[in-house]
């Protein structure tokens, strides 16, 4: 059944029939035991149902030796926020593949047939969290985000006073809760809008006893919140979001509350700066690691809606783009920069640069600049090439804190 080199491979969309297959391959390929199904209070019945609206709402391809699902690989249809422009995206995830079965070329196949599938539907740009960052970006991939994980000790918390709003402990399903997310979402380059599956997937294995606190201004209005557990004299902050300084103020304010119950904070967060710039005492723990890699499916249709610097003008750069898995990506393509917008244009260029299609993703998305690429070589051109690329484009990293 397992022959090396087997040519006989069906590749088809999973539907929920395929739920016991689906769900037995991802608990093979992430080793997903009883032992730690009991720790969260899951049984092998409730992770079946919790997955059977995955199979219904998203976009899986499954790879079958005869009657056998052997490959997976799924795609979450999310939207994201790009320079304050709305873009449906996908998100790659339960990436799986039997053991026995790697080194055929089976996954490569899954993918490229995945980013096809998202071009059809209008996706012009693709995510994942990697499990090998060399093995995705042979294929056009490269990190476009980075996760900051702090420890800070209990004296170290810092006390904003005069904050004159007040923060309230809520429920899981608190509306004013999730609406600040599509708020926070809104004004943040990078951030994922939270749909209900991705909602599903952002309390799946949470403890009962995970918290949402909310902080609220004087007259009322919501602002921020964290999600936290404390466990063992320690607070661990799930997530931590807010649309003002006042906001941020009155949860640390908050969490300055609890000093008596805590021996130290471990938490993360998802903007490119560390949190020990904002502490009175700095000297903290913080460990930064890449976390989420994107690639453009479709280059012509992400530029119809990608924003750039307003003040620039009639600015034509030739690309020449290399991608080794997408064909129309392949070539030399004259943008044109103008007033915010960009587009593909037949103009003649003035300045030229080249580059692969994921040194293109982390450049758009702003996870590195035109200048710190071109020192690493990842961008071939002349230095006021380089130079006016920087100028055109807008400079913030993306805040991504989805694991999906």
């Amino acid at each position: 059944m397992n022959g090396k080199n087997n040519k006989n491979y069906i590749i088809r969309n999973l539907t929920t029939k395929d739920l016991e297959q689906y769900n037995a391959l991802l608990r093979y390929a992430f080793q997903v035991t009883e032992q730690e199904l009991a720790k969260y209070g899951w049984g092998d019945e409730e992770i079946k149902q919790s997955k059977f609206p995955v199979l219904e709402r998203a976009d899986i391809l499954g790879c079958y030796d005869g009657e056998t699902l052997v490959s997976q690989f799924a795609v979450y249809p999310l939207k994201m926020d790009i320079y304050g422009a709305v873009l449906p995206v996908g998100f790659i995830t339960s990436v799986s593949t039997y053991p026995e079965y790697s080194g055929q070329g089976i996954m490569s196949r899954l993918m490229k047939k995945s980013l096809m599938g998202m071009r059809e539907k209008r996706q012009s740009l693709a995510l994942l969290y990697p499990y090998s960052i060399p093995l995705y970006r042979k294929f056009g991939w490269e990190i476009i985000s980075n996760k900051i994980s702090y420890v800070i000790k209990d004296r170290q918390i810092p006390s904003k006073a005069g904050i004159s709003g007040f923060v309230r402990r809520v429920g899981w399903d608190s509306r004013d809760f999730m609406e600040l997310h599509t708020a926070f979402a809104r004004q943040t380059h990078g951030c994922l809008f939270r749909n209900s599956l991705a909602w599903e997937e952002y309390w799946r294995w949470a403890d009962d006893d995970t918290v949402v606190a909310i902080y609220y201004t004087e007259q009322g209005d919501p602002s921020g919140y964290m999600v936290y557990l404390i466990r063992n004299d320690v607070m661990y902050i799930k997530e931590m979001i807010y649309l003002n300084r006042e906001a941020y103020n009155g949860l640390w304010q908050y969490i300055h509350a609890h000093d008596s119950m805590i021996d130290e904070v471990r938490g993360n967060t998802y903007f490119n700066e560390p949190v020990a710039f904002d502490m009175d005492d700095g000297d903290i723990k913080e460990t930064i690691r890449p976390y989420i890699m994107g690639r453009i499916i479709d280059l012509e249709m992400f530029l119809k809606d990608y924003r750039c610097d307003p003040q620039e003008q009639n600015v034509c750069i030739a690309f020449e783009i290399t991608d080794p898995v997408l064909d129309w990506n392949q070539g030399t393509f004259h943008i044109l920069f103008h007033e915010g917008r960009c587009r593909l244009t037949d103009d003649p260029a003035e300045y030229r640069v080249s580059m692969s299609i994921g040194t293109l993703t982390t450049l758009f998305l702003g996870y590195k600049t035109a200048v710190q690429l071109y020192r690493r070589e990842r961008i071939q051109g002349s230095e006021r090439s380089v130079q006016r690329l920087d100028d055109v484009l807008l400079h913030e990293t993306p805040y991504i804190s989805d694991y999906i």
